[in-house]
């Protein structure tokens, strides 16, 4: 039986998973943390608590293992680290951290990613690394002339455990963009980059050399070293030799577990943030700011709506309320299919695709609102899903069909509840596998059995990773679809035009 290994670090969560060679859960252990607010609106994880994170939710699955099976966890024959793409995590030529590490939360480089969209002629949020690059640069940053590596989170533990600077192709495209006809970082753009920056600032590196390098599923990106075996499991109990496969973003991580990695088909991850991912059959016709083109784990170009906020606000609401998520959904079921007139923003931070650089939670309802338990919980889920519906109108606009859709993530643990509401605010079917709960980390372990796979002496037949998913993972997979209905339609429409409306005094909370 293998044991492969798949961790993510994810916005309040890292989870460790162990799968044998059929996906199958083995073991697993977590471990909670929570970004900090800096001064100067930064975003940040202590890397020390990344690392801490890290050990605790492996020791818990090390006694998740042993308890299931009686057996000592002490080798991987795979592993692969995944976390939350984009930010700023620069680190000088012995490894050490040149600046505070920047999240997808920070909205602080607007200059940058203007500047940058219109260079490329291709749309660069400000989560991407390189905006936050170039901001660093504008600003007169005094760490950015001492980078010899520039990264993501899982991009620097895989660095710790390997000793490898490299990135799977979705968190490389995060970072910058990745060309789907060389399946590595565009060239054009970069020599663009370093003529933009050299204007600047007097560098002593272009960018390519201090990017990691981009690599596909399956491709080798070395392997656990004793030093990293050890940082994983201080014990000492972990024998080392795993084989790595390359760092991944959620993005990827997510089209993994929701078996969406083949063109033409579409998921949504909804955990802290969303992101309603279509792996598209055909370019896009044009560039749009609020949607973000990467690429996924084989390189098909991806389009995404992003929302920075998903359920962060439903937790705080949970809490207050008695903390039974799934007595409160169901009750939500009772409220009217537009909500009564109750709307809820639940903007922690900035939100891109509205185009908001802070973020106010905001509750408001008319007069006449019928101000239900039910309703006021049925506005926060339908809020969860109000901005990637916003930045799918855009796509929509374009002529994008969306023949059903894949959610994933814990909002969709109570059955039936936020599945049906997201086939409602979509227009389309959503389905919701048995593994839906399973998240990131049980993905990422996928793409390292399909890294073990393709490294092994039968590799040839393992074929590409949409195949491979569905015959060695998928094939049988139980779950369940729910269709919209017109009642539900026509409620979120109304519902996300009161929305609309709310944002605009929500807007005006921050200036």
């Amino acid at each position: 039986m293998k044991k492969i290994l798949g961790i993510e670090f994810g916005s309040t969560r890292i989870k460790a998973v162990l799968v044998d060679e059929k996906a199958k859960v083995l073991a697993s252990g977590s471990f909670e943390w929570e970004n900090r607010l800096l001064p100067g609106n930064v975003w940040s994880y202590r890397l020390e608590d990344a690392v801490k994170g890290m050990q605790t939710a492996f020791a818990e699955l090390k006694k998740s293992y042993r308890k299931s099976t009686g057996k000592k966890l002490d080798s991987l024959d795979a592993f692969g680290i995944s976390g939350m793409m984009h930010g700023y995590l620069p680190l000088d030529a012995q490894g050490r951290q040149l600046a505070d590490f920047r999240t997808w939360r920070c909205t602080l480089t607007a200059e940058a990613s203007e500047k940058l969209t219109k260079a490329f002629d291709f749309t660069i949020p400000q989560r991407w690394s390189v905006a936050h690059l170039y901001q660093r640069i504008l600003d007169g940053g005094k760490e950015v002339g001492k980078i010899a590596f520039l990264t993501t989170l899982a991009g620097w533990v895989h660095f710790r455990l390997t000793g490898e600077k490299v990135a799977g192709l979705g968190e490389a495209s995060g970072m910058f963009p990745v060309d789907p006809a060389t399946k590595d970082y565009d060239a054009k753009m970069l020599k663009k980059f370093d003529r933009l920056a050299s204007k600047k600032a007097k560098l002593p590196w272009k960018l390519a050399q201090i990017l990691p390098r981009a690599l596909p599923a399956g491709a080798s990106a070395g392997t656990l070293t004793a030093d990293g075996a050890k940082l994983l499991d201080p014990t000492g109990e972990l024998a080392a030799g795993a084989v790595a496969a390359p760092p991944e973003g959620d993005v990827q991580t997510g089209m993994a577990a929701t078996n969406t990695v083949r063109p033409g088909t579409a998921n949504i991850s909804a955990g802290t943030s969303a992101f309603a991912v279509v792996c598209l059959d055909k370019p896009l016709a044009k560039r749009h700011p609020e949607i973000d083109v990467c690429v996924s784990s084989t390189g098909s170009q991806v389009a995404m709506s992003h929302a920075n906020t998903c359920t962060s606000d439903i937790n705080a609401w949970v809490s207050i309320l008695g903390g039974d998520y799934d007595q409160l959904f169901l009750e939500s079921l009772k409220g009217a299919p537009d909500c009564g007139g109750v709307v809820t923003v639940p903007f922690i931070g900035g939100e891109p695709v509205v185009h908001m650089d802070e973020g106010r939670p905001l509750v408001t309802r008319a007069p006449d609102a019928d101000f239900t338990l039910a309703n006021f919980m049925r506005a926060n889920i339908y809020s969860a899903f109000a901005t990637v519906r916003l930045g799918l109108d855009i796509l929509f606009a374009e002529g994008l069909k969306l023949k059903g859709i894949t959610g994933h993530g814990g909002i969709f643990k109570s059955k039936g509840v936020a599945q049906q509401y997201l086939a409602d605010a979509l227009c389309a079917p959503a389905t919701c596998l048995s593994t839906a709960g399973e998240g990131g980390a049980w993905g990422m372990a996928l793409l390292a059995a399909y890294a073990e796979a393709a490294s092994g002496a039968k590799s040839k037949g393992v074929g590409k990773l949409e195949d491979y998913l569905d015959k060695s993972v998928f094939k049988g997979a139980k779950g369940s679809t729910l269709k919209p209905t017109k009642e539900g339609m026509k409620g979120y429409a109304k519902y996300l035009e009161n929305f609309k409306k709310a944002l605009a005094a929500d807007a005006a909370l921050v200036r």
